[in-house]
């Protein structure tokens, strides 16, 4: 069973930048995909980034692109989630999850990190 395990949010004035940090203790066998999704009170999880580890193709929300960057170590298991010219709208708890695939629905990854609060001030 993979274990997943965040860090890396925080607080943060309106136009700065974070890097969230997502290690994966273990995997399954397969073409694995790592993604970012996020969280506010009183919505629904919603899709953020995704890559595929085998060859490092990305997919990224409308409302995140050009602002945000996945990237991946897999020698290390692990996934990144580079958030720059924050806005308040950004204010979320941040997951990673892996899957197999780059889909945008949560049902489609199997695997979940604990979350991590990004907040954003205006």
């Amino acid at each position: 069973q993979v274990q997943l395990v965040e860090s890396g949010g925080g607080l943060v004035q309106a136009g700065g930048s974070l890097r969230l940090t997502c290690a994966a203790s273990g995997r399954a066998f397969g073409n694995q995909a790592m993604a970012w999704f996020r969280q506010a009170p009183g919505k629904e999880r919603e899709f953020v980034a995704a890559i595929r580890c085998n060859d490092g193709i990305t997919h990224y929300s409308d409302s995140v692109k050009g602002r945000f960057t996945i990237s991946s170590d897999n020698a290390k298991n692990t996934v990144y989630l580079q958030m720059n010219s924050l806005e308040p709208e950004d204010t979320a708890v941040y997951y990673c999850a892996v899957g197999y695939g780059l889909v945008t629905f949560p049902t489609g990854y199997n695997y979940w990190s604990q979350g991590t609060q990004v907040t954003v001030s205006s």
